[in-house]
């Protein structure tokens, strides 16, 4: 991401359900900035700013938290760590702000994305997607949008490993045990003939 996003939220003193609500009310949320070291800051965020930023970068995306007190502001380098939303209304009703070190790597969920139309495909074959998420390590800088899977040459009964997935310089996706990304599958119909097939022969 070339440029940072931001946004300035304030100290809160109370908490519990009825200040919270009261903070609602007057389109604000009330949150929480936490890192590693255990520092634990009460803020709350503007609604609007909130959904702007959130629409901006996700889960996965860095920016910048300005926390604002007394006319001085602190700059924190941040994540969106849980974000919490009405029951049946389109309002954020809390939210978790996570601290990172700029210069050390983390790790985090980012969406595959799967481009091209595979040669198994034109002739028949399903694509299946197995992962639509894949955990990557990298500096917070280098957090990709997506892995980008070109799957333009993949035959019929053909999968993608999780270890032979295409990375950007500086990423690694983080796995324990091997797991296949997406496949193209035989077509069902065939998949079907072969299957009736085997049990006529074995009768």
């Amino acid at each position: 991401m070339a440029e940072i996003p931001e946004i300035k939220v304030t100290p809160r003193v109370e908490t519990g359900t009825g200040p919270n609500n009261r903070l609602r009310s007057k389109g604000l949320v009330p949150g929480i900035y936490y890192n590693k070291e255990g520092e634990n800051i009460l803020v709350q965020a503007d609604l609007v700013a909130l959904n702007k930023l959130y629409s901006r970068v996700g889960k996965s995306h860095v920016f910048e938290l300005k926390i604002d007190t007394d006319g001085k502001s602190e700059t924190k380098h941040a994540f969106i760590w849980d974000l919490k939303r009405h029951p049946f209304k389109p309002e954020i009703t809390s939210v978790d702000f996570y601290g990172v070190d700029m210069n050390k790597p983390i790790r985090v969920e980012v969406p595959v994305r799967v481009v091209g139309k595979s040669k198994g495909v034109v002739l028949g074959g399903v694509l299946e997607v197995f992962r639509d998420t894949v955990e990557v390590e990298c500096l917070p800088l280098s957090v990709p949008e997506a892995i980008t899977v070109d799957i333009t040459e993949m035959e019929i009964g053909q999968n993608l490993s999780v270890e032979d997935a295409p990375v950007p310089d500086g990423i690694k996706i983080v796995f324990e045990d091997s797991f296949s990304i997406l496949g193209i599958a035989v077509p069902s119909e065939e998949a079907e003939g072969g299957e009736a097939a085997e049990a006529a022969t074995a009768e």
